[in-house]
C-alpha cells in the first residue's frame, strides 16, 4: 500500500517529504492515465503512456518504501533523505515501462544524483533546483536521439523555472511551484514543435505525466492542491485524439534490465542504435535499464549479451498493444498466479497477466476465467504456481476454451518455474513449440522454498518445532533449522549437488537484503560457474524462494 502520509509544511525537504511526494505522484498517475494514455500518438501511437508511467511510479515506491517505510537510516533514528531518494530512483530503474517510464526513471536518478549526497550547508530551494537540473541534464543524454516538443522538453523547461526561484532564494516549495508552472507553460507548447502533436491536436502525452508528478511534488512541500484540469493531463484545451492507426517504424519494443560496466554500455549504445529507434539507455553504477524500438528483437537481446548479463527480458509487438487498445484480441498472452505482489509486478513486466494468490487464499475459478479474458488472446498459456491451483486451472481452462479461446495449462508449482517458463516464452512461435518450450523450462527448474513452522509436527525430514525454519525442496521438508541463512545455505547445498546453471533467488518483505548477499556470496564460493539472480517477492510472498536450473 503507498504511503499515505499528509504534506509535509514548505521547505521540509527530507524522507518524509519524498514519500509524500512519491504516494501524491502514483495518485496523480493513477487519476491521469486514461487520459494521458488516450492522447499517446509519439513516438508510437500505442495508448500505454499513461500506464508506462503509473507503472514505474509504483515500482519507484514499492522501492521506497521497502527501503525507508520502517527502517531507520542515520543516527537519529529518522530515514535519510539520501536513502529515500536512491531507493525512490533505484525502484523506478528496475520498474522502468516504455519510453516514458524509462526517461522518468532517469529523471529521478539525476534528482537523486543530487540530493543522494550527504547532507551539507546548501539552502533546500538551491538544492532542489539543482536536482532538478541535473534530471534534465541526464534525461537528455540517456535519449541517443532527443526531440523537442516531448517530455524532455517539458523537464528542461521545469529546470531553468525551477533554477530561477532557486537563485531568488526561494524556499523549496518556491522551486517546485516555479518547475511545476514551467513544466506547464512548456507542455502547453508541444503541438507546435512536434509534427505529430500538432496534426492529432494533443499535447505530449508523457510531458502530461510529468507535469503530474510535478505537481505532487509541489504538493509535497507546500501543502497546496495543483490545478485539477493540469492533474488529469488536460494542460491545454485539445480536440480529440487521433486514434491509435498502424503507422510505419520498427515492430517491436524491447525492454531489459542490464548488468555493465559504463564502457560495454557505451558500445552497446552505439550498436543498438544501428539497429532502430527511441533508443533510451539510463542507470548507471553497474545496472541499466535499456529501452529501444526494432524490427530485430534477438539481435537487441544479442547486443545486451554481449554487452553484459540482460534480464527482465520485455519484448512487446506494436500492433498487439494497438490492438488492445482498440479492444480486439491479441494472438496470445500468459495468465500467471503468484504469491507475492513483487512477484506480479515481475511477471506482468515479461509481459504476463497475473493473479495473486495470497496465503490461504488460492484464485478460485472464476478469478482465473477472469483473468484469461482480460488478458484478451486467442491462445492463452496458464501458469496455475501450485499443486492446490491445478484444480480450479483446468475449470478455468475448460470454461475459456467453450468461449473460444485456446488454452494450455503448463503444470508450475513454484513461481520460480512460472518465471523460468517466461523467460523462454516466445508469442511469435507457433501454440504447441511455445508450450512446449515453457513447459520444459518449468520442469527443468527445481524448487525450493523456507518457512517458518507454526506449530509442532512430524515432517520428512524429522519433528519440527513451532518457530523453527523449514527448508523444502520440490514440495518436501528437507532441512529443520533454527535461523534462516543457515537453512538457506543447507537448501541451496543439496539443491546444487545435483548440478544447475543458475539460482534465481526471491526474497519475502520482511527479509534483509543482506541475506541475498550471503547466498550470492555462498554460491560463489562454492560454485563458480553457476550465477546467481534475486529479486524481491514483495507483500504475501514465502520468507525465501529458491529455484535452480
Amino acid at each position: 500500500m503507498p504511503h499515505q502520509s499528509q504534506p509535509q509544511p514548505p521547505d521540509e525537504l527530507d524522507a518524509e517529504a519524498v514519500r509524500t511526494w512519491s504516494s501524491l505522484a502514483l495518485a496523480a498517475l493513477g487519476r491521469a492515465r486514461e487520459d494521458i494514455d488516450a492522447i499517446n500518438v509519439y513516438p508510437v501511437a500505442d495508448a500505454d503512456t499513461g500506464t508506462n508511467l503509473y507503472l514505474t511510479a509504483e515500482s519507484a515506491a514499492r522501492a521506497l518504501e521497502a527501503a525507508v517505510g520502517s527502517t531507520p537510516a542515520d543516527v537519529s533514528g529518522t530515514p535519510s533523505l539520501a536513502r529515500a531518494v536512491r531507493a525512490y530512483a533505484h525502484g523506478a530503474l528496475i520498474g522502468a515501462r516504455g519510453n516514458s517510464g524509462t526517461i522518468l526513471a532517469q529523471l529521478l536518478r539525476g534528482v537523486a544524483d543530487v540530493l543522494g549526497d550527504e547532507p551539507d550547508d546548501r539552502e533546500p530551494g538551491r538544492l532542489l533546483a539543482q536536482a532538478l537540473r541535473r534530471a534534465a541534464e541526464e534525461a537528455y543524454q540517456a535519449v541517443a536521439h532527443p526531440v523537442e516538443g516531448t517530455m524532455l522538453t517539458v523537464a528542461a523547461a521545469a529546470a531553468r523555472a525551477g533554477e530561477a526561484a532557486g537563485a531568488e532564494a526561494g524556499s523549496a516549495a518556491d522551486v517546485a511551484r516555479a518547475a511545476y508552472d514551467g513544466a506547464r507553460a512548456a507542455l502547453a507548447d508541444t503541438p507546435g514543435q512536434l509534427a505529430e502533436l500538432g496534426r492529432a491536436g494533443v499535447v505530449d502525452a508523457g510531458g502530461c505525466g510529468l507535469v503530474a508528478v510535478l505537481g505532487a511534488l509541489w504538493q509535497a512541500l507546500s501543502g497546496q492542491q495543483p490545478a485539477p484540469e493540469a492533474v488529469r493531463g488536460r494542460a491545454v484545451p485539445v480536440p480529440q485524439p487521433c486514434d491509435a492507426e498502424e503507422q510505419g517504424g520498427p515492430a517491436y519494443e524491447v525492454i531489459y534490465l542490464l548488468e555493465a560496466t559504463e564502457p560495454a554500455v557505451a558500445e552497446l549504445r552505439r550498436r543498438l542504435d544501428g539497429l532502430g529507434d527511441s533508443l533510451v539507455v539510463v542507470g548507471g553504477d553497474g545496472l541499466w535499464n535499456v529501452h529501444v524500438h526494432v524490427d530485430d528483437p534477438g539481435a537487441a537481446v544479442e547486443a545486451g549479451v554481449v554487452a553484459g548479463r540482460p534480464y527482465r527480458i520485455r519484448i512487446t509487438h506494436f500492433g498487439d498493444e494497438r490492438r488492445r487498445a482498440r479492444g480486439e484480441r491479441v494472438q496470445r498472452a500468459v495468465v500467471a498466479v503468484v504469491p507475492g505482489e513483487g512477484l506480479a509486478g515481475l511477471c506482468g513486466e515479461a509481459g504476463a497477466t497475473t493473479v495473486l494468490a495470497r496465503p490461504g487464499e488460492a484464485p478460485d475459478a472464476e478469478g482465473l476465467v477472469d483473468a484469461i479474458r482480460r488478458a484478451h488472446a486467442r491462445e492463452v498459456v496458464l501458469l496455475p504456481g501450485g499443486a492446490d491451483q491445478r484444480e480450479a486451472a483446468a475449470a478455468a481452462a475448460e470454461q475459456a476454451r467453450a468461449d473460444g479461446v485456446r488454452v494450455a495449462v503448463i503444470p508450475t508449482r513454484s513461481a520460480v518455474q512460472a518465471l523460468a517458463a517466461l523467460a523462454v516464452h516466445d508469442p511469435e512461435g507457433s501454440f504447441d513449440e511455445d508450450v512446449v518450450a515453457m513447459t520444459a523450462a518449468a520442469g527443468a527448474t527445481r524448487y525450493g522454498e523456507l518457512a517458518v513452522a507454526e506449530r509442532q509436527s512430524f515432517t520428512s525430514a524429522g519433528i519440527c518445532q513451532a518457530g523453527d525454519v523449514l527448508g523444502l525442496i520440490d514440495g518436501d521438508v528437507a532441512v529443520i533449522g533454527s535461523g534462516l541463512t543457515e537453512t538457506a545455505e543447507a537448501v541451496l547445498e543439496r539443491m546444487l549437488g545435483s548440478g544447475g546453471e543458475l539460482v534465481t533467488l526471491v526474497l519475502g518483505p520482511e527479509v534483509p537484503d543482506a541475506l541475498a548477499e550471503r547466498l550470492e556470496e555462498y554460491v560463489q564460493h562454492g560454485h563458480l560457474a553457476v550465477d546467481t539472480v534475486t529479486y524481491r517477492g514483495g507483500r504475501y510472498s514465502a520468507p525465501l524462494l529458491i529455484g535452480v536450473e
